[in-house]
């Protein structure tokens, strides 16, 4: 029988696997239960509320995301390279993680717990912050002019993104963030 934190994050990755369906059904508790074996009682062990699996989920998403943000940040002194790297960044984790996109998008969050999409709205909010800064960075350096609105340009970067997840899901997952992001970031950089 796993340890408590084995099974923690065996139902996390139940839960991200299960939202890789492209159809989109409905995550339950009953579900989840039966796919790994157990009672529902056994689920709530390791979570009081779904809404608390679905908090490990986003927990997931803002440690990956910001911790290669903050590595991003670290390693290149260019503004605009650190928006492309962050942007390239956000594509790759989409594509690698398509139950995680349907998170970010608020698509497995409909019917659940509201706090839920008000910490997936501050997150978003926090990687627009990210790029804002990386524009202030790049007008620093004069890579970008002291006229340049960069809370627009990080509003319009941060929407091309969510755009892209968006996509994404509702291609039922063949619609690559990926795909043609080398040709399109330029133009949103320019």
């Amino acid at each position: 029988m796993p340890k408590s934190g084995e099974r923690k994050t065996q139902i996390l990755q139940l839960i991200a696997q299960m939202l890789e369906n492209p159809k989109g059904e409905k995550i339950t508790t009953a579900a989840l239960a039966a796919r790994l074996e157990v009672s529902e009682a056994a689920l709530y062990r390791h979570f009081a509320s779904k809404a608390q699996m679905f908090e490990g989920l986003i927990e997931f998403i803002e440690s990956s995301i910001f911790g290669l943000i903050n590595k991003i940040t670290a390693d290149e002194s260019s503004g605009l390279k650190q928006a492309h790297a962050i942007l390239a960044m956000l594509a790759r984790f989409s594509s690698q993680n398509p139950g995680m996109t349907r998170v970010l998008i608020g698509d497995a969050l409909v019917n659940e717990n509201e706090r839920l999409q008000v910490r997936i709205n501050a997150l978003m909010d926090k990687i627009e912050s990210s790029l804002k800064q990386c524009l202030r960075v790049a007008q620093t350096a004069n890579e970008l002019p002291e006229s340049a609105d960069v809370a627009a340009e990080a509003n319009l970067m941060l929407c091309y993104m969510v755009g892209r997840w968006h996509q994404f899901a509702k291609s039922g997952f063949k619609k690559n963030p990926v795909d043609g992001l080398e040709k399109q970031l330029p133009l949103l950089l320019a």
